[in-house]
């Protein structure tokens, strides 16, 4: 049998084909796939046969909806017969049908060569690429270490569970910093979805040119999860302590809407996904603008999945200082706010609605457990999906407010550069559309009267239009960018305050 490129020599081939139906029983090294969709990849079949041993040749048959994949010996290809016998493989959603060919190999010969056909060729180098990385990593496993490198934007367990679901069922995640890096352990089922989820996954930018994703295998064969909360998540066992005794006892009596780190356990999507079958080719991560880079924005949510939540709850506030206004200004450095509603009869809580999932996330990572107003807040994904505005005469006491269509949002811009310099609260601040009217006498001046401990003032030398400031501490920062971020330096000129990671 000759393996042919795409073309209609097929047919003859497909010819041949038919006689596989006849006696699928009798052990081969060479697998017959059945009822493969028209646009699957020499690259998506290879895909299926890796986990199981080397793959030594591949042919597709697109026309007729069929593809042989060879496997380096017999034990292979049983053992992935064995395995899809009793869990439907599945290629871009569609179920296929493996089962063992009557050929007992793929010939070649120089007209229907591989090397005739850059996709399979490519495919194939590829499989023994990543069989001769697992020799010195260890054998597939089911338990993944992922690094996250070049983490310009925060990579929350959440988004993590959201990207990883997309290939199968996550059993359970564990997040931990090593050198200085954001690192993952993840648990799948089963070695197929952990072999799929790698050659995925691996390599891929969650958001444009930035926070890479480099997988290997672990050598830890499960994972021991003792706590769900922001760094760690049982998918299997929603019961598990949080860690924070204050919060396990409040659940215990059942109080809800507290500000446990991310209590509101996603969507597990992906729960019933067959553990086979997604296109290493097919990740569309990269080419995410930031602005619509939180993966249930971008393309990554599956279809039926509720939309990911933009409300965040935030409680333990200063009541005596906390007003709708602060709080769009402060979670503004972090994303467009839409709304903000400070709860009636519990006014040290509020919700703020957020344009967009990731800006929640990046909210949560810096802005909970922040001392603000001499309070430490917590902030987390409220139960709520929306902020309803009051309805009309209902009174409200000026508690809510509608931004959407302020004109101080920071990246309303798609690709904005200011999601370039998004930086936990420090307490240096940086300072920009300063007039040349204004010296440094002013704006220190200015900062002192809204109650801020300049030590420190610098004009950047080649751009005096900004400067950095340092305060007394991150709490005076915070507070000193809620008052003067947007404070009118002259006629035309309004101050922009965002948190700097340099010092003077």
């Amino acid at each position: 049998m000759s393996p042919a490129p795409n073309h209609a020599d097929n047919n003859n081939d497909a010819k041949k084909v038919k006689l596989d139906t006849k006696n699928p029983g009798a052990p081969s090294r060479v697998i017959h796939i059945r009822n493969i969709p028209n646009e699957v990849t020499e690259a998506e079949i290879v895909h299926l046969g890796i986990p199981f041993g080397k793959v030594t040749n591949v042919l597709v048959l697109k026309g007729k909806n069929q593809a042989f994949l060879e496997m380096s010996d017999e034990v292979s290809a049983t053992t992935m017969v064995n395995y899809f016998t009793n869990c439907t493989a599945q290629l871009r959603g569609r179920a296929v049908y493996v089962q063992f060919s009557n050929h007992k190999e793929l010939k070649t010969d120089q007209t229907h060569s591989n090397a005739q056909n850059p996709s399979a060729q490519a495919a194939l180098q590829a499989a023994q690429a990543l069989v001769n990385q697992t020799d010195t990593q260890g054998g597939p496993n089911t338990v993944l270490r992922v690094i996250v490198e070049h983490m310009i934007y925060p990579v929350t367990l959440d988004v993590l569970y959201q990207i990883f679901s997309r290939v199968g069922k996550v059993l359970k995640i564990v997040t931990f910093t090593k050198n200085n890096t954001f690192q993952a352990l993840i648990q799948y089922p089963d070695v197929v979805t952990a072999q799929a989820a790698k050659m995925t996954l691996d390599g891929q930018n969650i958001y444009n040119a930035c926070c890479t994703l480099r997988i290997e295998y672990s050598k830890l064969s499960n994972l021991n999860v003792k706590y769900n909360n922001d760094k760690s998540r049982d998918y299997t066992n929603p019961n598990l302590p949080t860690g924070d005794p204050a919060l396990d006892s409040a659940l215990a009596i059942g109080v809800s809407s507290l500000s446990a780190p991310n209590l509101n356990l996603p969507n597990r999507t992906g729960e019933n996904a067959t553990p086979t079958g997604m296109p290493f080719t097919g990740m569309p991560l990269a080419g995410v603008t930031p602005t619509a880079a939180a993966l249930g924005a971008a393309g990554i949510r599956l279809p039926g999945q509720p939309s990911p939540n933009c409300v965040l709850l935030v409680s333990n506030l200063n009541e005596e200082m906390v007003t709708p206004d602060a709080l769009f200004t402060l979670f503004g450095v972090y994303g467009d706010v839409q709304r903000v509603k400070i709860l009636f009869n519990k006014k040290d809580n509020a919700l703020v609605q957020m344009s967009e999932p990731h800006q929640t996330q990046l909210a949560i990572s810096h802005l909970d457990k922040m001392k603000t107003w001499g309070k430490q807040i917590r902030v987390t994904l409220s139960k709520h999906q929306t902020v309803q505005l009051p309805k009309e005469g209902q009174p409200d006491a000026g508690l809510t407010k509608d931004y959407s269509n302020s004109p101080l949002h920071r990246f309303k811009k798609p690709g904005s550069k200011n999601y370039q310099n998004i930086y936990p609260p420090s307490a240096t601040l940086h300072l920009s559309n300063i007039p040349p009217t204004v010296d440094e006498e002013q704006i220190k001046d200015a900062f002192a009267h809204a109650g801020a401990n300049v030590k420190a003032f610098k004009f950047f030398p080649k751009d005096r239009k900004m400067a950095l400031i340092q305060l007394g501490s991150v709490e005076e920062a915070i507070a000193a960018l809620i008052k003067m971020h947007n404070f009118q330096l002259s006629d035309s000129s309004h101050l922009r305050v965002s948190f700097s990671k340099s010092t003077i």
